[in-house]
């Protein structure tokens, strides 16, 4: 049966509608397509600068003149805090297999890829979803990308200037006998930077999986107002196990994650007032 004139505008109009399920498919190829392509791209760059990368980024945290170090070395002084500062760490890396390097370079390069991506990542996610978007919806995705990659970014960094330095400083200096002497495996010393990093990135996105969640009508601020309690206790006890075993040290990593999740509370809140709002609008 020929299409009527409205179906035909219709399509012209939004032709995405009138995609089937296999044209879906394709259209989310590409979008894997592209993505790999952008990672790829990023992660060649990466692999190129790997002077920079390792001796200037990755390999910082546990030199004695980094930032975070130098910081709470100046602090101890200024409180009379001897334990703030770790001098001469001299934390010994070493490689123990014939490929170990290289594939450490290649892995290393595609996580910095995947991170300088990571905006474009999620404009991707967007074009393929906007079509199933309410119009008003469609103006935030630009702002959603924005925030959501801002936030990814923050925790990045939030890990990498405080929890990263914190972590390598108390487990590279942690001993049970002075008969043994640490030497740090590489791929230990990465994995540990990496997770860390990323994670803690994750995390950062708290806010937007609140916001989403509580506009699907999943969760409630009174919720999460509920189990506060709950998650100061689990901060604390992830602030104790990636930090010194000192207070000033767990609360520097606490207090932030703390401030994150009554942020959360905060964006829960505003959503959930809006959709109650609507929904006694929509009954009159």
């Amino acid at each position: 049966m020929p299409e009527t004139v409205s179906n035909k505008k219709a399509n012209t109009k939004n032709p995405e509608a009138a995609m089937s399920f296999w044209e879906h498919l394709q259209v989310l190829r590409w979008i894997f397509i592209r993505s790999a392509i952008a990672i790829i791209v990023f992660a060649g760059v990466a692999f190129v600068y790997k002077d920079i990368i390792f001796d200037n980024i990755i390999l910082a945290p546990k030199s004695d003149n980094f930032i975070t170090n130098s910081f709470f070395c100046w602090l101890g002084e200024k409180l009379s805090i001897d334990y703030l500062c770790i001098n001469n760490l001299q934390l010994k890396l070493i490689n123990t297999t014939m490929s170990g390097q290289l594939t450490i370079h290649i892995y290393i390069s595609l996580i910095g890829g995947v991170i300088i991506a990571f905006p474009y990542l999620l404009w991707e996610i967007f074009r393929f979803i906007k079509p199933a978007l309410k119009s008003n919806e469609k103006k935030y995705s630009a702002r959603f990308v924005i925030v959501t990659s801002i936030l990814f970014l923050f925790g990045v960094l939030f890990s990498y200037f405080l929890i990263v330095p914190l972590t390598i400083n108390f487990l590279g200096t942690y001993s049970v006998s002075d008969k043994i002497e640490n030497y740090i495996s590489l791929t230990s010393y990465i994995s540990t930077v990496t997770t860390l990093s990323l994670a803690t990135g994750l995390v950062f996105e708290l806010p937007v999986f609140v916001f989403f969640l509580t506009k699907i009508g999943v969760i409630k601020p009174a919720f999460l107002r509920k189990h506060r309690k709950i998650i100061i206790v689990i901060i604390l006890i992830v602030g104790a196990i990636i930090t010194p075993p000192d207070v000033f040290s767990q609360l520097m990593v606490s207090i932030p994650f703390y401030l994150l999740y009554e942020f959360s509370i905060l964006i829960s809140a505003m959503v959930y007032r809006k959709k109650i709002k609507k929904d006694e609008l929509a009954g009159l």
